[in-house]
């Protein structure tokens, strides 16, 4: 099993990279890990709903240059579906049993995705209604996506 995740933004601080490199050590038990990021879009603060949509379109078409053809696309997005962890093991279980060997999860950057990325994902994943640094969402969705393993195969994980 492959699991992608294709971000807007690069990891600065040495905190986040080490916590990615934890879950993805974690993880390489599991599924094959793939991590990649893109820059941001630089931008003014104010920006027109013309200039915003112009912003999430070029993050996208950098996301793009990181996504298989035959991938099973996830976006995270606030508006997309909430899961509790469980779920999103048995998604990932039955995504699995379906021949779904190639899963990506992308996430946008300080604007979100665009709305060709939204339409264009298989699944909308919300983790909250709350927006998050995409550094920690990126921690986040790893420390899922490790936990999803543990409950599929029925193994321990601390609470």
């Amino acid at each position: 099993m492959r699991i992608a995740v294709a971000s807007v933004g690069k990891l600065k601080e040495k905190y986040w990279r080490e916590a990615i490199a934890e879950y993805s050590k974690r993880l390489a038990a599991y599924c094959r890990l793939e991590i990649s990021e893109v820059s941001d879009e630089s931008h003014a603060e104010e920006l027109s709903a013309a200039e915003v949509d112009m912003v999430k379109q070029r993050e996208w078409e950098r996301l793009c240059r990181h996504l298989r053809a035959d991938t099973y696309l996830v976006a995270l997005d606030v508006k997309g579906e909430p899961v509790s962890s469980e779920e999103l093991a048995e998604r990932i279980d039955k995504l699995t049993l379906k021949g779904h060997s190639d899963i990506t999860f992308i996430i946008g950057g300080s604007l979100g995705l665009s709305e060709q990325a939204l339409k264009q994902a298989h699944w909308r994943l919300s983790f909250s209604r709350m927006t998050f640094p995409h550094q920690l969402m990126r921690v986040v969705l790893l420390e899922q996506i490790y936990r999803a393993y543990k409950i599929i195969r029925g193994e321990p994980y601390h609470k």
